[in-house]
């Protein structure tokens, strides 16, 4: 594996357990939960549907996009779902990270250099991947919001930058 896959895949997995430590043992409520928001105002979404979201978005640039898998996404329902569990919606996120992985690892320098095909246009490989960990950390702040006002302002207390994994073998 390219070391510089091994960087991304590192920072996924980390972003990965955020989400994971966040929504453990929350409660069906809790994971289903959106603020009430005036009329006027943009829906906001749910802790598990950002997590199915982030699941669905990674299988679809990763497997589909650069993997070249038959497209199976749909991202509607994406944000209309609701769990039973914080369970569901992370083994879709643990099933992704395996496909995310499978592909990734594959790559070979000129891939890695090379552009993908989505939807009416070429896109760099770098960009696709960057994109993917670019939209886990808007949406885990998304999330973390969301975790606060339900939890009676008591913030997820993520860990720090320097507690975080600096190899994939410390999972």
């Amino acid at each position: 594996m390219l070391l510089e896959v091994y960087h991304y895949l590192l920072r996924l997995d980390n972003s990965r357990h955020i989400v994971r430590a966040m929504l453990r043992g929350l409660p069906a409520e809790a994971l289903n939960w959106t603020p009430e928001l005036p009329a006027s105002a943009d829906p906001m979404n749910s802790m598990a549907a950002l997590a199915v979201h982030l699941a669905g978005a990674e299988q679809h640039w990763f497997s589909e996009v650069i993997g070249g898998a038959v497209p199976t996404r749909d991202r509607d329902a994406e944000f209309a779902y609701v769990a039973n569990s914080a369970e569901e919606p992370l083994a879709r996120l643990d099933a992704v990270a395996a496909a995310s992985e499978a592909v990734l690892s594959q790559l070979t320098a000129e891939e890695l250099d090379g552009e993908k095909r989505a939807r009416d246009r070429m896109m760099p490989v770098r960009f696709i991947i960057l994109h993917v960990i670019d939209h886990y950390a808007l949406h885990i702040g998304h999330m973390q919001i969301t975790y606060q006002l339900w939890n009676a302002g008591q913030a997820f207390q993520a860990p720090h930058w320097f507690e975080r994994r600096t190899s994939r073998e410390e999972q």
